[in-house]
């Protein structure tokens, strides 16, 4: 089953598959089944062409995918361009919702990488 050029896995359940795509997780993947009228629990290699159809039809009215990365780029492109506080945390590809820095923020900031005196380099010579 392929939705936006995207193949959905055959052997998971059709909720969990949904969430392949970007933009939809489990809650949005079940207001769409529901909306669909479609079982949480059916595989995609199980589901009739109208059951497709219907969740295809519904997909297409949601903003997902490469429209939604667009919007969420030109929102940040946006806070830089202001020159807001937010805005210069995302250049700086610094956490920008009030978390501490001296510490943690790892996922933002990358993997640690320690600093040293160089004093070991200097006692092997």
């Amino acid at each position: 089953m392929r939705i936006l050029g995207i193949t959905l896995p055959e052997n998971k359940r059709i909720e969990i598959g949904l969430t392949v795509l970007y933009g939809i997780g489990r809650p949005r993947a079940h207001q769409i089944l529901d909306k669909a009228k479609v079982e949480y629990g059916l595989k995609p290699k199980d589901i009739s062409v109208d059951q497709e159809n219907s969740i295809r039809k519904v997909i297409e009215t949601l903003k997902i995918e490469g429209d939604l990365k667009r919007e969420t780029a030109g929102n940040i492109k946006r806070l830089k361009d202001i020159k807001s506080y937010r805005g210069s945390r995302h250049a700086k590809n610094l956490p920008s919702r009030g978390q501490r820095t001296k510490t943690n923020a790892r996922t933002k900031r990358g993997a640690r990488k320690t600093m040293g005196t160089g004093r070991k380099i200097a006692e092997k010579k």
